[in-house]
């Protein structure tokens, strides 16, 4: 009994050892901690934020005028509303609500993004335009990004500089997509 029990218990540890190195995030851990943007002014951050480009979650692939909204709520938190037309122009408006809980000493750019109690996503304001007019929000683990402009559409030259500063950030920018919005048609 002793030795079956032994052999599970081998097993097992060898399926957890494989399956913890297979859910490590290897890669990114080399890379050098994101850019951050500092000193952000939440007042100035707080409104909408057209969705110009992105690494797409599962939720975003098939949006259309995508936009993030964001107020600042009497607590201090992040009131947030991400909004999008499901598959075209003229598709269903769709609303996910989430908060957003600025970590302290963070100059404001680090932020927790809560969508479902108690999972906060990691949130980071990597990019800020000194006039608040373009921003590049980045995750730590570098599998998604978004380049967020007050308007809905920008000047090629700066979504390029945009991208450069994603692919410096240690992106794979092969995987960043145009966001499609009715003022770019």
């Amino acid at each position: 009994m002793q030795r079956k029990t032994l052999g599970v218990a081998v097993v097992a540890g060898v399926a957890a050892a494989v399956l913890a190195s297979a859910c490590s995030s290897g890669p990114e851990r080399r890379l050098a901690p994101l850019t951050l943007a500092v000193d952000v002014d939440l007042a100035r951050f707080m409104g909408d934020w057209h969705v110009i480009a992105a690494i797409p979650t599962v939720f975003e692939r098939n949006a259309y005028n995508p936009m993030d909204s964001y107020w600042l709520d009497a607590d201090g938190n992040v009131v947030t509303t991400f909004s999008f037309n499901e598959g075209g122009f003229d598709g269903p408006r769709k609303h996910y609500p989430s908060r957003g809980f600025v970590v302290a000493g963070s100059g404001n750019a680090i932020w927790g993004q809560q969508y479902v109690w108690p999972i906060k996503a990691d949130y980071r304001i990597a990019y800020l335009s000194a006039d608040y007019s373009q921003v590049v929000v980045a995750r730590e683990k570098r599998d998604y990004v978004w380049i967020m402009a007050r308007t809905p559409t920008i000047p090629a030259a700066d979504l390029e500089r945009l991208t450069g500063f994603v692919a410096a950030e240690g992106y794979d920018t092969s995987l960043l997509r145009r966001m499609p919005q009715a003022a770019g048609r």
